[in-house]
Protein backbone atom coordinates (compact mmCIF):
# COMPACT_ATOMS: atom_id res chain seq x y z
CA UNK A 1 0.00 0.00 0.00
CA UNK A 2 2.99 2.32 0.45
CA UNK A 3 4.06 1.98 -3.17
CA UNK A 4 3.33 4.76 -5.61
CA UNK A 5 1.00 3.63 -8.37
CA UNK A 6 0.08 6.64 -10.49
CA UNK A 7 2.67 9.00 -11.95
CA UNK A 8 1.31 12.02 -13.79
CA UNK A 9 3.53 14.03 -16.16
CA UNK A 10 2.20 17.50 -16.98
CA UNK A 11 3.40 18.77 -20.35
CA UNK A 12 4.77 17.09 -23.44
CA UNK A 13 7.58 18.38 -25.59
CA UNK A 14 11.10 17.12 -25.18
CA UNK A 15 11.05 17.12 -21.36
CA UNK A 16 7.70 15.39 -20.97
CA UNK A 17 8.32 12.63 -23.46
CA UNK A 18 11.88 12.03 -22.27
CA UNK A 19 10.46 11.53 -18.77
CA UNK A 20 7.68 9.29 -20.02
CA UNK A 21 10.07 7.18 -22.09
CA UNK A 22 12.60 6.70 -19.31
CA UNK A 23 10.02 5.91 -16.63
CA UNK A 24 8.14 3.47 -18.85
CA UNK A 25 11.43 1.76 -19.67
CA UNK A 26 12.84 1.59 -16.13
CA UNK A 27 9.85 1.13 -13.83
CA UNK A 28 8.03 -2.18 -13.31
CA UNK A 29 4.70 -2.59 -15.09
CA UNK A 30 2.66 -2.09 -11.90
CA UNK A 31 3.49 1.62 -12.05
CA UNK A 32 1.04 3.57 -14.18
CA UNK A 33 2.44 6.53 -16.09
CA UNK A 34 0.29 9.07 -17.88
CA UNK A 35 1.13 12.33 -19.64
CA UNK A 36 -1.19 15.31 -19.91
CA UNK A 37 -0.67 17.85 -22.68
CA UNK A 38 -2.72 20.28 -24.69
CA UNK A 39 -2.45 20.56 -28.44
CA UNK A 40 -3.34 24.23 -28.02
CA UNK A 41 -0.20 24.97 -25.99
CA UNK A 42 2.99 25.10 -28.02
CA UNK A 43 6.44 24.17 -26.70
CA UNK A 44 9.55 26.31 -27.09
CA UNK A 45 11.12 23.63 -29.27
CA UNK A 46 14.50 25.24 -30.02
CA UNK A 47 16.65 22.81 -28.03
CA UNK A 48 18.07 21.12 -31.08
CA UNK A 49 21.72 20.84 -30.01
CA UNK A 50 22.94 18.31 -27.46
CA UNK A 51 26.08 17.07 -25.72
CA UNK A 52 27.45 13.49 -25.76
CA UNK A 53 25.46 12.29 -22.73
CA UNK A 54 22.35 12.10 -24.93
CA UNK A 55 23.86 8.96 -26.46
CA UNK A 56 23.71 7.21 -23.07
CA UNK A 57 20.04 8.16 -22.74
CA UNK A 58 19.18 6.74 -26.16
CA UNK A 59 21.16 3.59 -25.33
CA UNK A 60 19.25 3.23 -22.06
CA UNK A 61 16.07 3.18 -24.10
CA UNK A 62 17.67 0.67 -26.53
CA UNK A 63 17.06 3.06 -29.42
CA UNK A 64 18.86 2.29 -32.67
CA UNK A 65 21.00 5.35 -33.40
CA UNK A 66 20.59 5.26 -37.17
CA UNK A 67 16.81 4.98 -36.87
CA UNK A 68 16.78 7.88 -34.41
CA UNK A 69 18.90 9.97 -36.79
CA UNK A 70 16.59 9.34 -39.72
CA UNK A 71 13.38 9.98 -37.78
CA UNK A 72 14.57 13.28 -36.26
CA UNK A 73 16.45 14.68 -39.32
CA UNK A 74 19.54 14.61 -37.12
CA UNK A 75 23.17 15.43 -37.83
CA UNK A 76 26.27 14.77 -35.75
CA UNK A 77 27.94 17.30 -33.48
CA UNK A 78 31.61 17.34 -32.46
CA UNK A 79 31.51 20.61 -30.55
CA UNK A 80 30.59 24.30 -30.65
CA UNK A 81 32.39 27.00 -32.59
CA UNK A 82 32.51 30.39 -30.86
CA UNK A 83 32.97 33.35 -33.18
CA UNK A 84 33.84 36.89 -31.96
CA UNK A 85 33.50 35.92 -28.28
CA UNK A 86 36.88 36.75 -26.73
CA UNK A 87 37.22 39.74 -29.04
CA UNK A 88 36.07 40.59 -32.53
CA UNK A 89 37.75 38.35 -35.10
CA UNK A 90 38.44 35.48 -32.68
CA UNK A 91 37.06 32.00 -33.28
CA UNK A 92 37.63 28.75 -31.45
CA UNK A 93 35.93 25.37 -31.11
CA UNK A 94 34.94 23.92 -27.76
CA UNK A 95 35.23 20.29 -28.82
CA UNK A 96 33.97 17.25 -26.98
CA UNK A 97 36.39 14.60 -25.78
CA UNK A 98 40.00 14.82 -24.74
CA UNK A 99 42.98 16.89 -25.82
CA UNK A 100 46.15 14.99 -26.63
CA UNK A 101 47.37 12.19 -24.38
CA UNK A 102 48.09 12.82 -20.70
CA UNK A 103 51.54 11.88 -19.46
CA UNK A 104 52.71 10.40 -16.11
CA UNK A 105 54.28 13.71 -15.06
CA UNK A 106 51.41 16.04 -15.93
CA UNK A 107 48.36 16.56 -18.11
CA UNK A 108 48.95 16.89 -21.85
CA UNK A 109 47.85 20.51 -21.86
CA UNK A 110 50.57 21.44 -19.35
CA UNK A 111 53.26 20.36 -21.82
CA UNK A 112 51.42 22.35 -24.49
CA UNK A 113 51.26 25.36 -22.14
CA UNK A 114 55.04 25.47 -21.79
CA UNK A 115 55.69 25.42 -25.52
CA UNK A 116 52.81 27.78 -26.32
CA UNK A 117 54.10 30.32 -23.82
CA UNK A 118 57.52 29.99 -25.48
CA UNK A 119 55.93 30.66 -28.89
CA UNK A 120 57.09 27.32 -30.27
CA UNK A 121 53.86 25.43 -30.90
CA UNK A 122 50.46 25.84 -32.56
CA UNK A 123 47.27 26.87 -30.82
CA UNK A 124 45.27 24.44 -28.71
CA UNK A 125 42.77 23.32 -31.34
CA UNK A 126 45.44 21.45 -33.31
CA UNK A 127 45.65 18.76 -30.63
CA UNK A 128 42.15 17.27 -30.46
CA UNK A 129 40.45 15.28 -33.18
CA UNK A 130 37.17 16.89 -32.09
CA UNK A 131 38.48 20.32 -33.05
CA UNK A 132 40.53 19.39 -36.14
CA UNK A 133 37.86 17.24 -37.84
CA UNK A 134 35.07 19.85 -37.81
CA UNK A 135 37.28 22.40 -39.57
CA UNK A 136 37.27 20.03 -42.56
CA UNK A 137 33.61 19.02 -42.09
CA UNK A 138 34.75 15.46 -41.37
CA UNK A 139 32.99 12.88 -39.20
CA UNK A 140 32.92 9.19 -38.33
CA UNK A 141 31.95 7.18 -35.29
CA UNK A 142 34.90 6.03 -33.14
CA UNK A 143 36.05 2.58 -34.31
CA UNK A 144 35.99 -0.12 -31.65
CA UNK A 145 39.08 -1.92 -32.95
CA UNK A 146 41.55 1.02 -32.80
CA UNK A 147 41.93 1.83 -29.08
CA UNK A 148 45.27 3.62 -29.46
CA UNK A 149 44.27 5.82 -32.37
CA UNK A 150 42.97 9.40 -32.04
CA UNK A 151 39.94 8.09 -33.93
CA UNK A 152 38.93 6.26 -30.77
CA UNK A 153 38.81 9.65 -29.00
CA UNK A 154 36.00 10.96 -31.20
CA UNK A 155 33.21 12.11 -28.90
CA UNK A 156 29.96 13.21 -30.46
CA UNK A 157 26.42 14.35 -29.84
CA UNK A 158 23.57 15.33 -32.15
CA UNK A 159 21.65 18.18 -33.67
CA UNK A 160 18.02 17.17 -34.15
CA UNK A 161 14.56 18.58 -34.67
CA UNK A 162 13.19 18.81 -31.13
CA UNK A 163 9.59 18.47 -32.32
CA UNK A 164 10.40 15.29 -34.23
CA UNK A 165 12.32 13.93 -31.24
CA UNK A 166 9.30 14.46 -28.99
CA UNK A 167 7.07 12.65 -31.53
CA UNK A 168 9.61 9.84 -31.78
CA UNK A 169 9.67 9.41 -28.00
CA UNK A 170 5.88 9.64 -27.77
CA UNK A 171 5.57 6.59 -30.02
CA UNK A 172 8.17 4.81 -27.88
CA UNK A 173 6.49 5.69 -24.58
CA UNK A 174 2.97 4.81 -25.70
CA UNK A 175 4.21 1.42 -26.91
CA UNK A 176 5.55 0.95 -23.36
CA UNK A 177 2.16 1.67 -21.83
CA UNK A 178 2.19 5.42 -21.19
CA UNK A 179 -1.31 6.89 -21.50
CA UNK A 180 -1.63 10.32 -23.06
CA UNK A 181 -4.45 12.66 -22.01
CA UNK A 182 -5.07 15.59 -24.33
CA UNK A 183 -6.65 18.73 -22.99
CA UNK A 184 -6.22 21.86 -20.94
CA UNK A 185 -5.84 21.78 -17.15
CA UNK A 186 -8.20 24.26 -15.47
CA UNK A 187 -7.52 23.46 -11.81
CA UNK A 188 -4.92 21.69 -9.70
CA UNK A 189 -6.52 19.97 -6.71
CA UNK A 190 -4.56 19.65 -3.45
CA UNK A 191 -4.95 17.62 -0.27
CA UNK A 192 -6.19 19.73 2.63
CA UNK A 193 -3.87 18.13 5.19
CA UNK A 194 -0.47 18.72 3.55
CA UNK A 195 -1.11 20.66 0.33
CA UNK A 196 0.25 17.78 -1.74
CA UNK A 197 -1.14 17.68 -5.28
CA UNK A 198 -4.05 15.25 -5.46
CA UNK A 199 -5.41 15.53 -8.99
CA UNK A 200 -5.80 17.63 -12.11
CA UNK A 201 -9.17 18.90 -13.25
CA UNK A 202 -9.45 19.10 -17.02
CA UNK A 203 -11.48 21.56 -19.09
CA UNK A 204 -13.91 18.82 -20.09
CA UNK A 205 -14.51 17.82 -16.46
CA UNK A 206 -12.20 14.82 -16.26
CA UNK A 207 -10.27 14.33 -13.01
CA UNK A 208 -6.80 12.79 -13.29
CA UNK A 209 -5.52 11.51 -9.94
CA UNK A 210 -1.88 10.85 -9.13
CA UNK A 211 0.56 9.97 -6.37
CA UNK A 212 3.61 11.65 -7.91
CA UNK A 213 3.46 14.59 -10.31
CA UNK A 214 6.22 15.63 -12.70
CA UNK A 215 5.99 19.20 -13.91
CA UNK A 216 7.19 19.50 -17.50
CA UNK A 217 4.95 22.47 -18.26
CA UNK A 218 7.84 24.69 -19.34
CA UNK A 219 8.58 28.22 -18.17
CA UNK A 220 5.04 28.57 -16.78
CA UNK A 221 5.75 26.04 -14.00
CA UNK A 222 2.05 25.18 -13.65
CA UNK A 223 2.53 22.85 -10.69
CA UNK A 224 5.87 23.78 -9.13
CA UNK A 225 5.25 27.54 -9.17
CA UNK A 226 1.66 28.50 -9.90
CA UNK A 227 0.31 25.84 -7.54
CA UNK A 228 3.04 25.23 -4.94
CA UNK A 229 4.62 28.71 -5.11
CA UNK A 230 8.12 27.30 -4.73
CA UNK A 231 10.01 30.47 -5.64
CA UNK A 232 12.64 31.27 -8.25
CA UNK A 233 16.35 32.09 -7.95
CA UNK A 234 17.14 34.80 -10.51
CA UNK A 235 20.63 34.72 -12.06
CA UNK A 236 20.14 37.44 -14.65
CA UNK A 237 22.74 39.65 -12.92
CA UNK A 238 25.33 37.12 -14.11
CA UNK A 239 23.63 35.83 -17.27
CA UNK A 240 21.83 38.93 -18.55
CA UNK A 241 20.40 37.72 -21.87
CA UNK A 242 16.64 37.36 -21.47
CA UNK A 243 15.14 37.09 -24.96
CA UNK A 244 15.58 35.03 -28.09
CA UNK A 245 14.25 35.22 -31.63
CA UNK A 246 14.20 31.87 -33.43
CA UNK A 247 13.69 31.07 -37.11
CA UNK A 248 14.56 28.08 -39.33
CA UNK A 249 16.05 28.57 -42.78
CA UNK A 250 16.98 26.47 -45.79
CA UNK A 251 20.34 24.70 -45.69
CA UNK A 252 23.30 25.87 -47.73
CA UNK A 253 26.94 24.93 -48.02
CA UNK A 254 28.68 21.96 -46.43
CA UNK A 255 26.83 20.09 -43.68
CA UNK A 256 28.96 21.06 -40.70
CA UNK A 257 29.35 18.72 -37.69
CA UNK A 258 29.21 21.47 -35.08
CA UNK A 259 27.01 24.18 -33.63
CA UNK A 260 28.06 27.78 -34.21
CA UNK A 261 27.65 30.63 -31.72
CA UNK A 262 28.44 34.10 -33.05
CA UNK A 263 28.62 37.05 -30.67
CA UNK A 264 26.71 40.21 -31.61
CA UNK A 265 26.39 43.60 -29.92
CA UNK A 266 24.11 42.47 -27.07
CA UNK A 267 24.13 38.69 -27.20
CA UNK A 268 24.81 35.91 -29.68
CA UNK A 269 23.38 33.93 -32.59
CA UNK A 270 23.12 30.16 -32.86
CA UNK A 271 23.35 28.10 -36.02
CA UNK A 272 22.32 24.44 -35.85
CA UNK A 273 22.54 22.36 -39.06
CA UNK A 274 19.96 19.59 -39.56
CA UNK A 275 19.44 17.32 -42.55
CA UNK A 276 16.35 19.20 -43.76
CA UNK A 277 17.01 22.76 -42.57
CA UNK A 278 19.17 24.99 -40.39
CA UNK A 279 18.00 26.18 -36.98
CA UNK A 280 18.85 29.76 -36.09
CA UNK A 281 18.26 32.10 -33.21
CA UNK A 282 19.48 35.36 -31.73
CA UNK A 283 19.77 35.39 -27.94
CA UNK A 284 19.99 38.94 -26.59
CA UNK A 285 19.42 41.23 -23.63
CA UNK A 286 16.43 43.52 -24.20
CA UNK A 287 17.92 46.15 -21.88
CA UNK A 288 20.60 46.76 -24.51
CA UNK A 289 18.79 45.92 -27.74
CA UNK A 290 15.20 46.02 -28.99
CA UNK A 291 13.47 42.96 -30.38
CA UNK A 292 13.18 44.63 -33.79
CA UNK A 293 16.91 45.29 -33.90
CA UNK A 294 17.70 41.75 -32.76
CA UNK A 295 15.42 40.32 -35.43
CA UNK A 296 17.01 42.45 -38.13
CA UNK A 297 20.49 41.21 -37.14
CA UNK A 298 19.30 37.60 -37.19
CA UNK A 299 17.62 37.87 -40.59
CA UNK A 300 20.69 39.54 -42.11
CA UNK A 301 22.88 36.66 -40.96
CA UNK A 302 20.87 33.66 -42.15
CA UNK A 303 22.57 31.23 -44.52
CA UNK A 304 19.41 30.58 -46.51
CA UNK A 305 15.80 31.57 -47.00
CA UNK A 306 13.67 31.81 -43.85
CA UNK A 307 11.14 28.98 -43.59
CA UNK A 308 8.82 30.54 -40.99
CA UNK A 309 8.03 33.79 -39.26
CA UNK A 310 10.57 34.70 -36.54
CA UNK A 311 9.33 33.83 -33.04
CA UNK A 312 10.13 35.80 -29.88
CA UNK A 313 10.85 33.90 -26.66
CA UNK A 314 11.39 35.64 -23.34
CA UNK A 315 12.97 34.08 -20.25
CA UNK A 316 14.84 34.67 -17.04
CA UNK A 317 17.97 32.63 -16.38
CA UNK A 318 17.89 30.86 -13.03
CA UNK A 319 16.23 27.95 -11.26
CA UNK A 320 13.41 27.06 -8.86
CA UNK A 321 14.46 27.26 -5.23
CA UNK A 322 13.46 23.61 -4.96
CA UNK A 323 13.12 21.31 -7.95
CA UNK A 324 11.29 18.75 -5.78
CA UNK A 325 8.56 20.21 -3.59
CA UNK A 326 6.05 17.97 -1.79
CA UNK A 327 4.97 15.32 -4.33
CA UNK A 328 5.97 17.37 -7.38
CA UNK A 329 9.26 17.27 -9.28
CA UNK A 330 9.98 19.97 -11.86
CA UNK A 331 11.96 18.76 -14.86
CA UNK A 332 13.01 20.79 -17.88
CA UNK A 333 12.20 24.48 -18.20
CA UNK A 334 9.72 24.31 -15.32
CA UNK A 335 12.71 23.62 -13.04
CA UNK A 336 14.90 26.38 -14.40
CA UNK A 337 16.31 27.99 -17.51
CA UNK A 338 19.95 27.83 -18.47
CA UNK A 339 20.46 29.68 -21.72
CA UNK A 340 21.36 27.40 -24.68
CA UNK A 341 24.95 28.63 -25.05
CA UNK A 342 26.51 25.22 -24.24
CA UNK A 343 23.55 23.00 -25.24
CA UNK A 344 22.88 21.77 -21.71
CA UNK A 345 19.06 21.88 -21.61
CA UNK A 346 18.37 18.35 -22.82
CA UNK A 347 21.24 16.98 -20.73
CA UNK A 348 19.65 18.49 -17.61
CA UNK A 349 16.33 16.83 -18.41
CA UNK A 350 18.20 13.55 -18.67
CA UNK A 351 20.08 13.93 -15.38
CA UNK A 352 16.91 15.04 -13.57
CA UNK A 353 15.06 11.91 -14.70
CA UNK A 354 17.92 9.64 -13.69
CA UNK A 355 18.25 11.42 -10.34
CA UNK A 356 14.55 10.89 -9.73
CA UNK A 357 14.86 7.20 -10.52
CA UNK A 358 17.80 6.85 -8.12
CA UNK A 359 15.77 8.52 -5.33
CA UNK A 360 12.38 7.20 -6.39
CA UNK A 361 9.92 7.55 -3.51
CA UNK A 362 7.03 5.62 -2.07
CA UNK A 363 3.82 7.36 -1.01
CA UNK A 364 5.41 8.42 2.28
CA UNK A 365 7.88 10.73 0.60
CA UNK A 366 11.04 10.96 2.70
CA UNK A 367 12.31 14.48 3.30
CA UNK A 368 15.93 13.34 3.24
CA UNK A 369 15.40 11.96 -0.27
CA UNK A 370 13.86 15.26 -1.34
CA UNK A 371 16.69 17.25 0.22
CA UNK A 372 19.31 15.05 -1.43
CA UNK A 373 17.65 15.43 -4.82
CA UNK A 374 17.48 19.21 -4.44
CA UNK A 375 21.09 19.49 -3.25
CA UNK A 376 22.37 17.52 -6.22
CA UNK A 377 20.16 19.49 -8.58
CA UNK A 378 21.41 22.79 -7.14
CA UNK A 379 25.04 21.76 -7.51
CA UNK A 380 24.52 20.78 -11.13
CA UNK A 381 22.86 24.10 -11.92
CA UNK A 382 25.55 26.06 -10.08
CA UNK A 383 28.51 24.50 -11.87
CA UNK A 384 26.89 24.83 -15.30
CA UNK A 385 25.97 28.43 -14.44
CA UNK A 386 29.58 29.28 -13.65
CA UNK A 387 30.78 27.72 -16.90
CA UNK A 388 28.33 29.87 -18.85
CA UNK A 389 29.25 33.01 -16.93
CA UNK A 390 32.91 32.50 -17.89
CA UNK A 391 32.02 33.03 -21.56
CA UNK A 392 30.61 36.47 -20.76
CA UNK A 393 33.16 37.54 -18.17
CA UNK A 394 36.18 36.69 -20.30
CA UNK A 395 35.66 39.04 -23.21
CA UNK A 396 37.26 42.19 -24.57
CA UNK A 397 34.89 44.28 -26.69
CA UNK A 398 35.76 47.92 -25.98
CA UNK A 399 33.01 50.33 -26.91
CA UNK A 400 30.21 47.73 -26.76
CA UNK A 401 28.18 48.58 -23.68
CA UNK A 402 26.69 45.12 -23.13
CA UNK A 403 30.03 43.34 -23.31
CA UNK A 404 31.82 45.95 -21.22
CA UNK A 405 29.20 45.41 -18.48
CA UNK A 406 29.80 41.66 -18.66
CA UNK A 407 33.57 42.08 -18.46
CA UNK A 408 33.26 44.37 -15.43
CA UNK A 409 30.73 42.30 -13.47
CA UNK A 410 31.60 40.53 -10.24
CA UNK A 411 31.33 36.78 -10.64
CA UNK A 412 30.70 33.98 -8.10
CA UNK A 413 33.65 33.31 -5.80
CA UNK A 414 34.20 29.77 -7.11
CA UNK A 415 34.48 31.05 -10.68
CA UNK A 416 36.85 33.83 -9.69
CA UNK A 417 39.07 31.24 -8.02
CA UNK A 418 39.04 29.06 -11.15
CA UNK A 419 40.05 32.00 -13.31
CA UNK A 420 42.87 33.01 -10.95
CA UNK A 421 44.12 29.44 -10.63
CA UNK A 422 44.34 29.10 -14.40
CA UNK A 423 45.91 32.52 -14.84
CA UNK A 424 48.66 31.61 -12.37
CA UNK A 425 50.04 28.29 -13.68
CA UNK A 426 47.41 27.03 -16.12
CA UNK A 427 45.90 24.68 -13.56
CA UNK A 428 42.33 23.35 -13.81
CA UNK A 429 40.56 21.06 -11.36
CA UNK A 430 37.17 19.47 -11.89
CA UNK A 431 34.78 19.90 -8.97
CA UNK A 432 33.11 16.68 -7.89
CA UNK A 433 30.75 15.36 -10.55
CA UNK A 434 30.35 18.61 -12.46
CA UNK A 435 29.39 18.30 -16.11
CA UNK A 436 32.28 20.12 -17.75
CA UNK A 437 35.67 18.45 -17.55
CA UNK A 438 39.12 20.06 -17.52
CA UNK A 439 39.34 19.99 -21.33
CA UNK A 440 36.15 22.04 -21.61
CA UNK A 441 37.31 24.68 -19.13
CA UNK A 442 40.68 24.83 -20.89
CA UNK A 443 39.21 25.37 -24.35
CA UNK A 444 36.82 28.07 -23.18
CA UNK A 445 39.24 29.99 -20.94
CA UNK A 446 42.00 29.91 -23.55
CA UNK A 447 39.57 30.52 -26.40
CA UNK A 448 38.14 33.56 -24.64
CA UNK A 449 41.62 35.06 -24.35
CA UNK A 450 42.63 34.15 -20.79
CA UNK A 451 46.35 33.33 -20.74
CA UNK A 452 48.28 31.40 -18.12
CA UNK A 453 51.33 33.32 -16.86
CA UNK A 454 53.29 30.17 -16.04
CA UNK A 455 53.06 26.41 -16.50
CA UNK A 456 53.29 23.33 -14.28
CA UNK A 457 56.95 23.14 -13.13
CA UNK A 458 57.07 19.34 -13.36
CA UNK A 459 57.06 19.47 -17.16
CA UNK A 460 60.59 20.92 -16.98
CA UNK A 461 61.83 17.39 -16.33
CA UNK A 462 61.58 16.91 -20.11
CA UNK A 463 63.63 19.04 -22.48
CA UNK A 464 61.93 21.55 -24.74
CA UNK A 465 63.05 19.65 -27.83
CA UNK A 466 61.62 16.41 -26.42
CA UNK A 467 58.32 18.08 -25.57
CA UNK A 468 58.18 19.72 -28.99
CA UNK A 469 58.74 16.42 -30.76
CA UNK A 470 56.02 14.80 -28.62
CA UNK A 471 53.51 17.59 -29.36
CA UNK A 472 54.23 17.64 -33.09
CA UNK A 473 53.80 13.88 -33.30
CA UNK A 474 50.38 14.14 -31.65
CA UNK A 475 49.41 16.89 -34.07
CA UNK A 476 50.66 14.94 -37.09
CA UNK A 477 48.83 11.77 -36.05
CA UNK A 478 45.55 13.59 -35.51
CA UNK A 479 45.78 15.33 -38.89
CA UNK A 480 46.51 12.01 -40.65
CA UNK A 481 43.42 10.48 -39.03
CA UNK A 482 41.24 13.42 -40.06
CA UNK A 483 42.55 13.23 -43.63
CA UNK A 484 41.33 9.62 -43.80
CA UNK A 485 37.85 10.36 -42.43
CA UNK A 486 34.77 10.75 -44.64
CA UNK A 487 32.96 14.04 -44.73
CA UNK A 488 30.06 14.54 -42.37
CA UNK A 489 27.65 14.58 -45.30
CA UNK A 490 29.10 11.37 -46.77
CA UNK A 491 28.81 9.57 -43.43
CA UNK A 492 25.15 10.55 -42.97
CA UNK A 493 24.34 9.58 -46.56
CA UNK A 494 25.90 6.14 -46.00
CA UNK A 495 24.30 5.29 -42.64
CA UNK A 496 21.43 7.46 -41.48
CA UNK A 497 20.03 9.79 -44.12
CA UNK A 498 16.39 10.79 -43.58
CA UNK A 499 13.94 9.68 -46.24
CA UNK A 500 12.89 13.26 -46.95
CA UNK A 501 15.85 15.49 -46.02
CA UNK A 502 14.40 18.54 -47.77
Amino acid sequence: MKQIRDIVIVGGGTAGWMCASALSRMLPTEYRVCLVESDAISTIGVGEATIPSIRAFNQLLAIDEDVFMRETQATFKLGIEFVNWGKHGDRYIHGFGQIGRDQPLAKFYQFWQKMYQAGRIDDLDAFSINTVAPRSAKFMRPPKDMPNSPLSDIAYAFHFDAGLYAKFLRVYAEKNGVVRHEGRIVEVLQHDANAYIAALKMEDGRIIHGDLFIDCSGLAGLLIEKTLQTGFEDWSHWLPVNSAIAVPCTSSGALLPYTRSTAHAAGWQWRIPLQHRTGNGHVFCNRFMSADEAQAILMRNLDGEALAEPRLIQFTTGKRKRAWNKNCVAIGLSGGFMEPLESTSIHMIQTAVMRLLSLFPDREISQIDVDTYNAQNDEEYRTIRDFLIAHYKLNHHPGQVFWEACEAMEVPTELEQRINLYRSHGRIFRQGEELFAEASWLQVMHGQGLRAQHYHPLVDQRSEDDILMFLNQVKKTIQACVDAMPTHEEFIRSYCAAKNPT
